[in-house]
């Protein structure tokens, strides 16, 4: 059984029933809380490595009992190192955790699988979310395994593969002329009507423990010592809050070979990046960000409802949050793309300019090892890398010279 203990409000401690289904306290999310001595007494790293190679294989640290998972077999995704594109931006331990191996072709797999599988526990038959790119297509594959409906609010330009495969699996998907807040705000208001419970990013506590597999991952990768800095697409930013609480959880059972823990970078696009505005003016909490527009449509949200555990999360860090050109996205994603073959997404090419960035500034140093975290398939953008072929005609002789 799971070593849950109770689940916590993030914004003013308040302990709330695990047993029970749960959204938000006063508006703002839940930490998932363990019995954290009891796992240390259960848990070690050697019965770890000789489990099967999922993210399911740190169970007492997450909520879901074993036979309850709603899965399609989630592997560890690779931790890849980086050494042309780490010489060409000049740092010299470079690193891409790259979760578009993942099911569905992105991280929010983690997420889904963890929330799904809950609220199956609780009874819960019926799911809707809004979605700006990759959740709802996860969302979508999780519910249709469970046995759930599902109903997916997207805005209109939500990249066509996002949209295709929420419909493919089965959920009643719908475009909005609007951002993802206007269709969350869809969600909020059908829900007396339609009786459906909300996945939203962090309008439950479970996606977070999903995401955390990440951290808990990369530790492993690591022989359980992190890297000096992590650089992370930050949207609604609930991978960044989870890794964060799985290091703390890590630190306090005592698997870490180090004290020293990694500065929290988190990246956006300044055409969408009330994260870095909040942390620039020394807010804990972020703005609705006007007029937000990137082709990276996982950052694409303009007002995140764990903005202050985004915030939090860096200060305690000692990290920072950096904006990247919008201008500048496309001939990223190429450059990472073409030097390391890595099908890196438009949001991860964001860590590589905010990467050029820290290092100019001296903020991150030459010879510090740097993870880069690709939340993504590259080819579930094409809109974003759109390009056009040149047509080689075969009825006239090839000039060699030429190609």
């Amino acid at each position: 059984m799971p070593f849950t203990t109770h689940l916590e409000s993030a914004i003013d401690g308040t302990r709330l029933d695990c047993q029970t289904l749960q959204t938000l306290h006063q508006g703002r999310p839940l930490w998932v809380r363990y019995d954290l001595p009891a796992v240390a007494v259960a848990m070690s790293k050697q019965i770890v490595a000789l489990r099967e190679p999922t993210l399911w294989r740190y169970r007492e640290l997450l909520p879901v009992a074993a036979g309850e998972e709603v899965t399609f077999g989630e592997g560890m995704s690779p931790l890849l190192a980086c050494p042309v594109l780490g010489k060409r931006l000049g740092v010299a331990d470079l690193w891409i955790k790259d979760e578009s191996q993942l099911p569905g072709g992105s991280f929010k797999s983690r997420g889904m699988a963890m929330a799904v599988s809950m609220a199956k526990k609780f009874g819960v038959n019926r799911v809707a979310l809004p979605t700006a790119g990759n959740a709802g297509g996860a969302a979508a594959m999780y519910a249709a395994r469970a046995g759930m409906e599902c109903y997916v609010f997207m805005p209109r330009d939500t990249p066509v593969v996002n949209q295709y495969e929420a419909s493919l699996f089965g959920a009643k998907a719908y475009l909005i002329d609007g951002l993802i807040n206007d269709c969350g705000k869809v969600v909020r208001d059908g829900a007396a009507a339609m009786n459906w419970f909300d996945l939203s990013t962090l309008k439950e506590p479970y996606r977070i423990e999903g995401k955390k597999t990440m951290g808990l991952e990369l530790a492993e990768q690591f022989d359980w010592q992190l890297p000096d800095v992590i650089l992370y697409p930050t949207g609604g930013g609930t991978g960044l809050i989870g890794m964060w609480k799985a290091f703390q959880e890590l630190r306090d059972i005592g698997w870490l070979n180090s004290e020293k823990m990694p500065k929290m970078v988190s990246v956006q696009s300044d055409g969408c990046c009330p994260i870095v505005r909040a942390f620039d003016k020394g807010e804990r909490f972020a703005g609705p960000f006007a007029n937000a527009a990137t082709i990276a449509s996982g950052l694409r949200v303009p007002v995140a409802v764990g903005d202050f555990m985004i915030l939090d999360a860096i200060r305690e860090s000692g990290g920072t949050a950096v904006a990247v050109p919008e201008a500048s996205i496309r001939s990223l994603c190429e450059l990472a793309c073409r030097t390391e073959g890595i099908s890196v997404c438009p949001e991860a090419a964001t860590c590589v300019g905010a990467l050029q960035q820290l290092l100019a500034n001296g903020f991150v140093k030459p010879h510090q090892r740097v993870v880069i975290f690709n939340t993504g398939a590259a080819q579930k953008y094409v809109e974003a890398i759109h390009c056009e072929l040149p047509t080689l005609d075969i009825s006239q002789p090839i000039d060699w010279t030429t190609l």
